[in-house]
């Protein structure tokens, strides 16, 4: 256990504790990093799922989106940070709750997250082996290889530790804002309505909060970063000692803000520009909203700019989503009873993930989106449920009771939970 703990540690470079004072630019790479993780390829799903309720549905989604992401994330990252100096999420939850609920955690943990990163690097090879074929005209190499060279990319990141990962996110993050600041003040010209077209009317009360329902896990996992809370709240009790808490408050909070503003107004600009009809006749296709604007307008620039724009998307939701898989596995490997050296450790992991996704990323199965699904409801469980339980149970959380913030974390997290059991058995 000491080993991994001590692993995590050494991939940040040493610091002298900082104070609250100075934001600096570690705070601000952070930031970035959050962003880039939960902003990814669903992102440009979001207008479709959101905008099919209607207008109000989405309006009241847009109002509670700040508040179930920043209050959500808030309270895993204070679960983080209440174990011992250097304890990633699965070892928390073993110092807390017993070495059985350890283990059953770290296994759900890794099997929700790792089929996510299976997703991603299927939908990486796809993406740039359509650009190469479509917007190129070179015709793209075996599928073999180019998955191979792609996840071999990312993994060269990876080895260089968890401190250049969030570097490597956090640049991504400035052309993919620009891209769809870009995009949303592109479509401003065209707003007809589109969506404004359904607010005459008031939906029956028990429509609206089916609507509701069924829409807050898609709104809930837009925004989910919950794979690198953990490698977070390390790292920030290890640069901000007893003030921890207060800076990671601060850090999620402006990362959530960004992360909010800028996709809504994504959003809005979307279905402001799009009816109802169209945004159901996209997800028939099952295309991205880049995709269908791009055939919408036969716009050469989005139809060029669209796979970029997905590939860096996705590229550093990969990423981060690695940072929470190889967390899991590791955590698996130590439970075993085997405990190899930190670097040994760490090549087993990465040779792990290498093979696994690039054989899936060959293979291309399309279970993957149903796995994801499945996926969820532990993502909500771990991300919503068990840091309140904590909260309740937990001696070191106690000063974080009687808070109203608990009870809406709790509601919402049944709310996503119910609703992705119900979309499942539908």
């Amino acid at each position: 256990m000491n080993d991994q703990a001590n692993s995590v540690n050494e991939r940040f470079v040493a610091a002298t504790p900082a104070t609250l004072t100075s934001w600096n630019r570690q705070d601000t790479t952070w930031m970035l990093g959050l962003f880039g993780t939960a902003i990814g390829a669903g992102t440009l799903f979001l207008p479709i799922n959101a905008g099919l309720g209607g207008f109000w549905p989405l309006l009241i989604l847009a109002l509670l989106a700040f508040p179930m992401t920043f209050y959500a994330h808030r309270g895993l990252t204070r679960f983080v940070l209440s174990g011992r100096e250097g304890a990633d999420i699965t070892e928390v939850v073993e110092e807390h709750f017993g070495i059985k609920a350890g283990a059953l955690i770290t296994l759900l943990y890794f099997f929700a997250i790792f089929p996510i990163l299976l997703i991603y690097s299927v939908a990486l090879t796809n993406t740039v082996g359509s650009f190469l074929e479509h917007q190129l005209h070179i015709a793209p190499p075996p599928r073999a290889v180019l998955s191979l060279v792609l996840i071999l990319g990312l993994l060269a990141v990876v080895r260089c530790g968890e401190q250049m990962i969030v570097k490597a996110m956090s640049l991504m993050v400035y052309p993919f804002i620009v891209a769809l600041l870009f995009l949303a003040v592109f479509l401003i010209p065209h707003w007809n309505g589109g969506i404004l077209t359904t607010a005459s009317t008031l939906p029956e009360p028990s429509a609206l909060l089916h609507t509701l329902w069924l829409a807050i896990p898609v709104m809930v996992f837009s925004f989910n970063h919950s794979p690198i809370i953990s490698a977070f709240a390390v790292d920030q009790k290890r640069r901000y000692g007893e003030h921890a808490e207060q800076r990671s408050s601060q850090i999620l909070s402006r990362a959530h803000a960004l992360m909010v503003v800028m996709v809504l107004f994504f959003v809005f600009s979307c279905v402001l520009t799009l009816s109802p009809a169209q945004l159901a006749e996209a997800k028939a296709q099952n295309l991205s909203i880049l995709s269908y604007l791009a055939n919408h307008f036969s716009n050469p620039t989005i139809a060029f700019a669209a796979p970029l724009i997905a590939f860096v998307a996705i590229s550093k939701s990969f990423l981060g989503h690695y940072i929470g898989a190889s967390e899991g596995l590791k955590g698996l490997i130590v439970k075993t009873g085997k405990r190899p050296a930190a670097k040994t450790l760490d090549r087993i992991v990465a040779a792990f993930m290498l093979v696994v996704c690039w054989i899936v990323a060959t293979l291309n199965p399309s279970i993957l989106g149903m796995i994801e699904t499945l996926g969820g409801p532990v993502i909500a469980a771990i991300l919503f449920l068990m840091p309140m339980y904590a909260i309740r149970k937990v001696p070191a959380m106690a000063r974080y009771r009687g808070q109203a913030s608990n009870v809406f974390v709790v509601a919402v997290g049944l709310v996503a939970i119910s609703a992705l059991i119900y979309s499942l058995s539908a």
